[in-house]
């Protein structure tokens, strides 16, 4: 695992030891940064169910500004710790080690909006809706934001969660499938 493309780019990445989680692929990682950038002029990203925190510090070598990384497994908090010693972003980022659904519920209220959030809970799980929903509701989205979500091939979710519209879908395998949402455009 390294970071694919930016200021950081060939660096190895620490994977989260164990098999609780599963780590999005270079190749994918890749291909996913390539369809919602692939560079960006500032802006902050959230990593949800950060695992190893390859989305978001990928996210961060490509010019976002900072990263917020979540995950309530101790060996994943450190894994990101670690990782983003190797890479020099501890300044530009947050490591929350807490459940995602918590943390939502605290930028609610601090009423943060991201320019990218990747949501990737483990598949049994599959809290995308109601997390889409939130992130909906409570504008946690920037306008030209998008919300990047890694589910099983076997889950379709809907095309459109109130404002939020699908806006592509990339299979990778017969288990990975990646939705891409942002707000849906406003006719004047």
């Amino acid at each position: 695992m390294r970071v694919i493309s930016g200021e950081r780019k060939g660096t190895r990445l620490k994977a989260v030891p164990g098999s609780a989680t599963r780590p999005t692929t270079d190749k994918v990682k890749e291909s996913l940064f390539n369809i919602i950038g692939p560079y960006f002029a500032g802006g902050d990203a959230l990593d949800l169910y950060a695992g190893s925190g390859g989305l978001g510090i990928e996210a961060l070598s490509r010019g976002c500004d900072h990263a917020v990384f979540v995950d309530k497994q101790r060996k994943a908090v450190q894994t990101v710790t670690d990782n983003l010693q190797t890479t020099r972003y501890e300044s530009k980022a947050t490591v929350l080690q807490q459940d995602a659904r918590s943390v939502l519920d605290q930028l609610v209220l601090k009423g943060q909006p991201f320019k990218l959030i990747f949501m990737d809970p483990p598949y049994h799980a599959e809290e995308h809706v109601p997390f889409l929903e939130i992130i909906e509701t409570n504008r946690l989205l920037t306008d030209n934001g998008v919300v990047v979500c890694e589910h099983g091939s076997d889950v379709m979710l809907p095309d459109r969660v109130g404002q939020l519209e699908k806006i592509k879908v990339q299979r990778y395998s017969d288990v990975i499938t990646i939705s891409f949402y942002e707000y849906a455009a406003t006719e004047e």
